[in-house]
């Protein structure tokens, strides 16, 4: 049976981490607050953009905290109206999908950002022929529930057995383990290495080719099943 890979975006295909804190900071700024620091900015980043928020700054009440989202919001809108905005992909990301896809794997995406985000990540080159589906926090609960996950694999019509679920983040791997299905890291995004495995990845790679490594390998075991 063909595998599964369920795919996060920020941290994990696409290096974010600049807008991310920029977009942040500055919706901080707009509402008077007390500029972040980069690390508590990195630890929310994966759970939809109210909780995130929330946990950024869990002493503002509803009205704030929905003015502080749209500041948020406006912030990435003027930043993606910027001719000269990017986002870089990761080295090795594109090759890794394009070589899953050419060996058979089905792709989804499941993913902290809103449906323009996911949209305008599909319109990257190459990138809407690659995915069956995507999946986000505007679908309905976001990291660490399981819906995303039960949505790709409903969409894919995979199992859990033949499911994996690749990200940066612990809400990433806590999504998975959720899910049922094998929940693997990423070490160059969000979170650390550590923060992953203490929340129960099976395995964190170093590099896309590491990676690749693990995905043969779940291949090869779901295929013989």
């Amino acid at each position: 049976m063909r595998p599964l890979a369920v795919f996060d975006i920020d941290g994990t295909l696409v290096d974010s981490r600049a807008s991310i804190f920029e977009a942040a900071t500055e919706a901080s700024r707009a509402l008077g607050l007390p500029e972040p620091e980069y690390d508590r900015v990195r630890k929310i980043v994966g759970l939809s953009l109210p909780v995130a928020l929330r946990e950024l700054e869990p002493n503002l009440n509803d009205a704030d905290l929905a003015r502080f989202v749209e500041a948020f919001k406006a912030v990435f809108l003027r930043m993606n109206s910027d001719p000269d905005f990017h986002e870089p992909l990761y080295p090795g990301a594109m090759e890794t999908l394009r070589r899953l896809h050419r060996d058979g794997w089905r792709l989804a995406l499941a993913t902290g950002q809103s449906r323009r985000g996911v949209a305008r990540n599909l319109a990257r080159e190459g990138w809407a022929d690659l995915f069956i589906s995507s999946h986000c926090a505007e679908d309905g609960p976001g990291k660490p529930d399981p819906a995303m996950l039960h949505a790709a694999m409903a969409a894919c019509d995979a199992c859990p057995a033949t499911t994996l679920m690749i990200g940066d983040t612990a809400h990433d791997i806590e999504m998975a383990i959720n899910a049922g299905v094998l929940p693997l890291g990423v070490a160059w995004g969000f979170h650390t290495v550590e923060e992953q495995q203490a929340a129960g990845a099976r395995h964190v790679a170093r590099s896309f080719a590491e990676l690749t490594m693990v995905l043969d390998g779940f291949a090869d075991l779901t295929r013989a099943a």
